[in-house]
């Protein structure tokens, strides 16, 4: 989920912008900042040679990072931080909308 929700957000703007991307996610960090240079390189497989997970999404968020000007900025999750505690929130509220239409 933390890639679709990158993805998502820098597929809404419309043109180059500059960007920082706020996250909690080591996943998401070090993939994109220092695991995928890696994975291309080495035909999308790890460096124990088994493929990479996701490449669709790691392909789809480089094709959006590469549309704009990007830093990261890394929270520690449920820290106090208000915007990650807000944005949790608003994921689990999603979820239970999600679980409760069914």
């Amino acid at each position: 989920m933390e890639l679709t929700a990158v993805i998502k957000g820098l597929s809404l703007l419309e043109q180059a912008s500059q960007v920082v991307i706020y996250t909690d996610s080591r996943y998401v960090l070090q993939g994109i900042t220092e695991w995928i240079g890696n994975w291309k390189k080495n035909n999308w497989l790890t460096s124990q040679k088994k493929p990479v997970k996701n490449i669709d999404l790691w392909k789809i968020l480089e094709f959006q990072i590469n549309r704009h000007q990007v830093q990261y900025k890394w929270v520690k999750g449920h820290s106090g931080n208000l915007k990650n505690e807000l944005v949790d929130k608003l994921a689990n509220q999603g979820i239970e909308n999600y679980k409760n239409q069914f």
